[in-house]
């Protein structure tokens, strides 16, 4: 169930439970008053009454903050399912990466793996990371790009390289 219906249903209950309590130790003072029982020993039944309606007052205190909790504070389902969303898309994520980089030679995956890490990465620091020529590099950009894994957008006198998948 949702915490903030719940936590609307635990405030009605406790609400509905307190003023039944609070009304039931009210006629409970009441009766002690009319019999003068304090200092009387035969009222020993009608002050373990008043002590047990004491302990229901501090249950139903803690069930009605419970439900304020619940209502206003609890954010904790939408946190969860919202970290199991991403961990499941960064799951799927990797698995499509593991199986794009099999059908690479490893100069492409080199650069695959250095774009991944860094996106929009210049063609110069890519040069450098995957220690190759700038023939090499620009070859196998040029494949990558072929095969719509990679796209190269202008970077001042350079290219900036990012990732398609």
């Amino acid at each position: 169930m949702e915490n903030k219906k719940l936590g609307v249903m635990l405030i009605i209950i406790s609400l509905l439970v307190g003023g039944i309590l609070f009304y039931y130790n009210n006629r409970l003072a009441e009766q002690s008053r009319e019999l003068g029982c304090f200092p009387n020993e035969n009222c020993f039944a009608l002050e373990k009454g008043l002590s047990v309606t004491h302990f229901a007052i501090g249950v139903f205190s803690f069930i009605l903050a419970l439900g304020f909790y619940l209502l206003f504070f609890n954010k904790t389902e939408k946190a969860i399912l919202k970290k199991l969303e991403d961990e499941k898309n960064n799951k799927i994520e990797d698995s499509k990466f593991s199986i794009i980089m099999k059908a690479l030679d490893p100069f492409e995956k080199e650069v695959v793996k250095a774009v991944r890490e860094q996106p929009g990465i210049t063609q110069n620091t890519l040069r450098l990371r995957a220690n190759m020529s700038k023939a090499k590099l620009s070859y196998v950009l040029q494949e990558l790009e072929r095969r719509g894994l990679i796209k190269r957008i202008k970077k001042g006198k350079t290219l900036a390289v990012y990732l398609r998948v």
